[in-house]
Formats: structure tokens, sequence, C-alpha cells
């Protein structure tokens, strides 16, 4: 039978926060012993005057080149066989992948849902990394899809069971909800299938967010699919039903 009450034209629109945490801290020893000019070291945020370490200061720099150089390290420089390349040194941190972070598509559409009937759609997510730390991906959403009239599709229980934690199987159209699955490079193991799905973490319940693709390797352009599905019974109120989806990248230094 054809229902008329149906959720019409739910969305889920994603944004995406990208955190970057990265602490500094250095101490500066000065000896007296002869006055020697050496050349400012400048930034934004800082100036060091006549930065002397004994060793070797300064940035040396002329029209041609500028040069890096690596002290008080017992072992710098490059180093290479069959099967690997070590850059050991500090002046090879401009040579590591920058992090960066990617959503394919920022609006996602099932439009008119008919009961019974499984509705998809998907995006792709692309990270960069270049960090000696693993990076993360994790995933929230502010509340389950929503209508203005405050009904509410719920977070899917899959076939048998799932939560944000742990993928399920859900193949059975007498299953309803909302979930997402992933397939790709560096994704939680427990999306074993194209048919496990998990429950995005709920903000509104006070769940926390949770990881959903990390890796401790170097890499670029490492990129999962995310499909999102959802499904309701004839007995769900018509309307436009929507939540946020937020991706949290975290970098690892």
């Amino acid at each position: 039978m054809f229902i008329t009450k149906l959720a019409r034209k739910p969305s889920v629109f994603v944004l995406f926060t990208v955190l970057f945490t990265l602490t500094i801290s250095f101490h500066l020893l000065f000896f007296v012993r002869q006055a020697q000019a050496q050349e400012r070291i400048e930034s934004s945020n800082y100036i060091i005057v006549f930065p002397n370490f004994n060793s070797g200061a300064g940035i040396p720099a002329s029209d041609n080149y500028t040069l890096d150089t690596s002290l008080g390290q017992t072992a710098p420089g490059l180093f290479s066989s069959t099967g690997y390349r070590v850059k050991s040194g500090f002046q090879y941190i401009h040579s590591i992948i920058p992090f960066s972070f990617a959503i394919s598509d920022l609006s996602i559409s099932f439009g008119q849902l008919v009961a019974d009937t499984f509705s998809t759609d998907t995006n792709t997510l692309t990270v960069s990394s270049g960090g000696a730390d693993a990076y993360q991906v994790k995933a929230l959403e502010d509340h389950p899809l929503q209508s203005s009239g405050s009904n509410q599709i719920p977070d899917t229980n899959c076939d048998i069971s799932c939560s944000q934690t742990t993928a399920g199987l859900w193949t059975l159209t007498t299953s309803y909800g909302f979930g997402f699955n992933l397939s790709g490079n560096d994704i939680a193991a427990d999306f074993s299938t194209a048919n496990h799905f998990r429950q995005f973490a709920d903000e509104s319940s006070a769940e926390a967010a949770q990881t959903i693709m990390s890796s401790v390797n170097v890499g670029r352009n490492r990129q999962a699919t995310v499909t999102y599905k959802v499904n309701v019974s004839d007995l769900q109120a018509g309307g436009i039903y929507n939540n946020i989806v937020r991706f949290i990248a975290i970098p690892g230094f």
C-alpha cells in the first residue's frame, strides 16, 4: 500500500571541523663571552634578537638559497636502502606531507522516502597526513533526523543491534532508522562489509564523537566513502527531516 504520510526530502547537512594541536617549547641559554652579531629570527608571534646557540644559529640565506640546519642530533641525514628511506633531522620537516582534509559533498539529500525501502547517498572523505603520530577522523551528529514539528527518524539499531561504536548488519527493510557505512582506506575495523552500519554518535544525548578513520602511517589522499542510509515505516509522520553531521579531523605531530 502506498503511504500518504511520507518523510519528504530529509537531508543531512555535513560540516567539518579540523582541529590542530601543536605545542612548541624551547629553552634559550645565553653565555656571555664576546658580542657577535647574528641574524634576527622573527615571525608574527615572536622576535629573537642575536640568537646565539653556540653550536650554530641564524637562518643562512641569499638570493639563491635558504639553508636549514640540524644541530644537537646524534644522526641527522638521509638514510636509504632497498624498501625504505629514513629522513632524520629537523630540516626534513619541510618535506613532510602537509595535513589536509576534504569532504566531496556537503549536502546529502535522500529525496522522497517510501516506506520499507532503503534510501542511500554517499560522499568521500580525503585525508593527507605527514605527521609522525597518527591522524584521526571522528564523527558526531547534532541530533537524529528531525522535522520542524519535532518528529524524528531514530538512529538505526540495524537488523539485530548496532551502536555509535560498533557496526551491525543492516539488510532487513523492516529495520528502520538512519545510519552510515564506511569503505576505503584507514576505516574502523567493524565496517567489515558494505552492509555493516553504525549509528552516528548523538551530541543531543551527550554521546562523544567516535573515531571512524585513523592511521599511524604517513600518506597522501587516503580516501573513505561514507554511505548514508535511511528507512522508515508507513507510520512515519510526513515532513522535511534534517540534521548536521560534524566530521572532526585531528592530525598528529
